[in-house]
């Protein structure tokens, strides 16, 4: 266990991953950065919060409190685009999802550094995430792993027009059944948001590479509008507006939705193992 990487076990046949709610710079990177805000400004904002009734659940949750500017645990480790064509964000990001400079002119990480902070922090990440599905899998033959996401509603370099509230992502069917994904497609549908099945955003690294369901193990990346739960801006942010507070009132017909999908994940679980 590090300062940085925090594990909640438990016993249900379903994991929740949170990649990109930490915002965590250790001071050795802080003056090589434009600005703190700038480097913490494409975060999850908010969605530990958000999805904090998986403890009631008894959901595994994995979590690192490092921001993703100083390395990005749901991207492939080699450096291989997720989304080739078009525009994203790398393992060790040098812009902001706007295209601003994250680093000071000649201050960005060389291979070296790549290299170090990817055993650092990124190796930890994942050999906890797959420790914890090993664990769950010894008493449940199927696991569900379930990858929290948050993103603004409005970023024109990566996407046209407003992204819909629900993104949900399978690796185009490959990371879990079609059952659970039509089920979780279904859910989504019957609420009040716009939902899309893998659409601009199909899966990160997490779903790819731990989503084998012939092994057990389904995995959804659920990429959620921020609108959905906060009040956003739609449009430019700054760091006047940007990140709006957590609002529980704002937040609550989502989280009934969300609690909802990872009941569906866990009965799915449950039926497959005993099948």
């Amino acid at each position: 266990m590090t300062n940085w990487l925090t594990i909640r076990r438990g016993k249900a046949p379903l994991v929740l991953s949170f990649p990109h709610t930490g915002t965590d710079i250790p001071a050795a990177f802080q003056p090589r950065l434009v600005s703190p805000w700038l480097a913490r400004k494409d975060a999850d904002w908010w969605i530990e919060k958000l999805y904090d009734f998986g403890v009631e659940l008894d959901a595994t949750m994995v979590r690192t409190g490092i921001s993703r500017t100083i390395i990005d645990v749901n991207r492939d480790p080699s450096g291989v685009s997720l989304y080739p064509g078009q525009a994203t964000t790398g393992l060790c990001p040098l812009t902001s999802f706007d295209g601003e400079p994250l680093y000071r002119q000649g201050q960005e990480p060389d291979e070296a550094e790549i290299s170090s902070r990817r055993e650092t922090y990124f190796q930890p990440y994942h050999d906890a995430l797959a420790a914890e599905i090993a664990r769950l899998r010894q008493s449940h033959p199927t696991v569900v792993l379930y990858d929290c996401h948050s993103i603004r509603s409005a970023i024109p370099r990566l996407f046209e027009d407003m992204l819909p509230v629900f993104n949900i992502g399978t690796n185009s069917g490959a990371a879990c059944a079609p059952e659970l994904a039509a089920e979780v497609e279904r859910r989504c549908a019957e609420s009040e948001f716009p939902s899309i099945l893998n659409g601009r955003f199909k899966g990160g690294y997490i779903t790819r590479h731990y989503g084998k369901p012939a092994e057990g193990v389904h995995a959804v990346q659920m990429e959620l509008g921020c609108r959905g739960y906060m009040e956003e801006p739609l449009g430019p942010v700054s760091e006047a507006n940007w990140p709006t507070p957590y609002d529980p009132a704002h937040a609550a017909p989502i989280r009934v939705v969300l609690k909802d999908i990872l009941e569906d994940c866990l009965r799915f679980a449950e039926q497959e193992g005993a099948s």
